[in-house]
């Protein structure tokens, strides 16, 4: 779908006239491309002062890995220690020198005091981050401590990445991850996610990594050798979710109605998937859906993306728009999947992925039925990653909540609508399906198991909900 105004601030003139008007400077976001590297420029760490560093070094051997090229503050990191570990860390001593990817280590600050700092390290570099640039702020969750001083120090970092999430404009993302302590084995792949052009429209967002068996892949197939159904893959969203996951190594069961036979054996063919036409609320849908997974030696992940709308304000709107939305969108994820662990059909470690929506976060007028599937949705994935926390033979259950994507359903919204949807977010455009797809892939890699009951909105920090 063409988004004119975007297009139009890329050229010169565009840009003079939106500068002139105050109007939103949307940039074009990198995004990734095989072959390309994970993250394409300079790369500065810092800490903050303490003891523990634990998150320091599992973030020097990410780095390692990636041959990043870091530099490191002049009082805030040990470039010895991080030498140790096989980063060739520089001293950063130019002010002139740019940076793509900025890491704070906060998981030692433990008073409102040393709160500054974030400042501290942030300040002299704020206008020196590249355009889709990437911000990550590293704690430990506020909810596992005790001591009042350090958790309302620890809370205090949402606060401050997301307001770092709609400052530094230019595509630049912001993120915070929380790591439990004795977790940070597990930082990797959210690591890897956050710092590359895969996190494009992610961003203002808090992440919780958590207990898990840290399963090593080859970073290049993440996904190889698994097999993997994605619902609702005929288009939109759904097939680029397919397509993402195949182009990862997966082998993808493309799930839709029969009435998308044939676009959905267009997909399937083309990313050498197969094809299964079920309607998901049928009764023996979960039976289907086994079947087809005991073929392939059972599921290693399911993503469930299928969903409809049904629009009308609650006074206009019929029982059979409530039902079909509650139905499709909620009903049948619970039951598909009670029926296939039930049935044994998902293998250890696999991956539930969900799809919910900002609406399910932040209400929508004109759409009771599709925000309370939504926020539903949110509800089934809090409950099953509980359960999995205590016997899901490493399982995880998260989910995205993306805002307005670029898709045949928005392009049907009316145009002062659709273009409020586009701004109204700290990257002032519309997001890709892609961008929904490469969130998905980073929940679904045996790498993430860290990674429960997680809900990361692909929103572009909409301005809407929390």
């Amino acid at each position: 779908m063409s988004d004119r105004y975007g297009d139009f601030i890329q050229s010169s003139i565009g840009k003079k006239v939106a500068k002139n008007l105050g109007l939103p400077l949307p940039v074009t976001l990198d995004r990734f491309e095989s072959g390309q590297r994970i993250v394409r420029g300079s790369v500065l760490i810092g800490s903050a002062a303490g003891e523990d560093n634990r998150v320091r070094e599992a973030v020097a051997h990410v780095l390692a890995d990636l041959h990043a090229e870091v530099y490191v503050s002049d009082d805030a990191t040990d470039t010895e220690a991080l030498n140790e570990i096989g980063v060739d860390a520089k001293v950063a001593s130019s002010t002139e020198d740019k940076f793509k990817v900025l890491v704070f280590d906060a998981s030692n600050i433990s008073n409102a005091a040393e709160l500054k700092q974030m400042y501290e390290f942030f300040h002299p570099v704020a206008r020196r981050v590249e355009q889709s640039g990437r911000v990550i702020v590293i704690g430990r969750p506020p909810e596992d401590i005790t001591d009042i001083d350090t958790a309302l120090a620890q809370r205090s970092l949402e606060g401050f990445v997301r307001s770092v999430a709609k400052e530094f404009k230019r595509g630049i993302t912001a993120q915070l991850v929380y790591v439990g302590e004795g977790n940070e084995k597990n930082l990797d792949s959210t690591l890897r996610f956050f710092s590359s052009a895969r996190s494009a429209y992610v961003s203002g967002q808090v992440v919780r990594v958590k207990a898990g068996e840290a399963i090593d892949v080859d970073w290049n197939q993440p996904l190889a050798g698994k097999t993997m159904l994605v619902t609702g893959a005929s288009r939109g969203i759904g097939e680029a979710i397919a397509r993402v996951l195949a182009r990862d190594g997966a082998h993808v069961i493309c799930l839709d109605v029969p009435q998308q036979q044939s676009d959905l054996q267009k997909v399937a063919g083309e990313i050498s998937g197969s094809v299964l036409t079920v309607d998901i609320t049928a009764e023996d849908a979960g039976k289907q859906i086994a079947a087809a997974a005991t073929k392939r030696g059972g599921l290693d992940a399911i993503v469930h993306n299928a969903g409809v709308i049904r629009d009308k304000t609650l006074a206009n709107m019929d029982e059979n728009k409530w039902d079909m939305v509650i139905n499709i969108n909620l009903a049948s994820i619970a039951t598909l999947n009670r029926y296939l662990l039930e049935q044994n059909s998902l293998n250890d470690n696999a991956r539930i992925v969900c799809v919910s929506s900002i609406a399910g976060i932040a209400g929508n007028n004109g759409q009771t039925n599709y925000a309370t599937s939504k926020a539903g949705v949110i509800g089934l994935v809090d409950a099953t990653a509980k359960q999995f926390a205590t016997g899901g033979a490493g399982m995880t259950i998260n989910a995205v909540a993306p805002g307005f994507i670029e898709t045949e359903m928005t392009a049907s919204i009316p145009f002062a609508i659709r273009e409020a949807g586009r701004r109204m977010n700290s990257m002032s455009q519309g997001g890709l399906p892609i961008d929904v797809a490469e969130t998905i892939a980073w929940m679904a890699s045996p790498a993430s198991g860290g990674l429960n009951g997680n809900i990361v909105r692909v929103c572009g920090q909409n301005l809407l909900g929390a």
